[in-house]
């Protein structure tokens, strides 16, 4: 038997990237699983390839930046289902202007809300449902920036991702006493769409040695199947060619 048989996860950002890998690597598993973004037609495309393998989707359109619809999609999951076992919280955005000198508050609330706030608004949806069931997992996208500010990310990016990874190690200190486990996952530089809000584009060969959307899920799964009684709190998962070593070690020698 599948090991998330029974299961039911909600993957945000599940139209493609990330997202889309997770929610298919849980359906794999044996988990139902609820798709959401914004956009209602990649998540089809997600759906309708978890269905060709046999497995099982629904897909629940919304826009996570609002506290009022990720309310909404919540109440719907749990009159459907009646729980929520795993959210995978992964939706999140990034802009062409991201310098200082070019932020503007309009973009500095767009990054916020799209990395940090939308996932506090699932995070405090289904952590009721989850200690009705004194069982869950919440499994959280961040990033590297999230550990190391970074330029090329953007100041606002790394400070919402910095956040995610605080709020990720808040719910384990106050939920484990309810059985509830908080992971949160911090790639490095991973070939997904976010790519093409680079300031400087990133050619194909550089994409082919980085992370693949593939390799991040499947650690989602990983983390997904892992008994009740271990939490990972934080795991880095980074390309072998890191670019930033690979930067500093031509410094070295210049």
């Amino acid at each position: 038997m599948a090991m998330l048989t029974g299961k039911v996860a909600w993957v945000t950002g599940a139209g493609s990237g990330i997202g889309q890998a997770a929610a298919v690597a849980l359906a794999k598993e044996g988990a139902t699983v609820i798709l959401t973004g914004r956009r209602k037609a990649p998540l089809q495309e997600t759906a309708t390839t978890i269905k060709k393998a046999g497995g099982k989707a629904d897909v629940q359109a919304g826009d996570l930046m609002k506290a009022a619809s990720v309310t909404k999609i919540a109440r719907a999951i749990e009159k459907k289902y009646g729980r929520c076992d795993i959210l995978v919280n992964n939706a999140g955005l990034n802009i062409l202007e991201r310098q200082w000198a070019k932020l503007t508050p309009a973009n500095a609330q767009l990054v916020i809300e799209g990395n940090l706030s939308s996932a506090f608004y699932c995070s405090t949806a289904v952590l009721p449902m989850m200690r009705k069931r004194k069982d869950g997992v919440l499994i959280h996208t961040s990033s590297m920036a999230g550990r190391h500010p970074s330029l090329l990310s953007g100041p606002t990016y790394s400070a919402a991702k910095h956040g995610v990874v605080a709020m990720s190690h808040t719910i384990n200190m106050e939920e484990c006493v309810n059985g509830i486990r908080s992971s949160v996952v911090l790639p490095g530089e991973v070939a997904t769409p976010i790519l093409d809000k680079r300031p400087v584009p990133v050619t194909k060969g550089e994409r082919a040695k980085m992370a693949q959307s593939e390799d991040v899920g499947d650690l989602i799964r990983y983390v997904a199947c892992l008994p009740a009684h271990i939490c990972i709190n934080e795991v880095w998962i980074t390309p072998t060619w890191n670019r930033g070593y690979v930067a500093s070690l031509q410094r070295g020698k210049s």
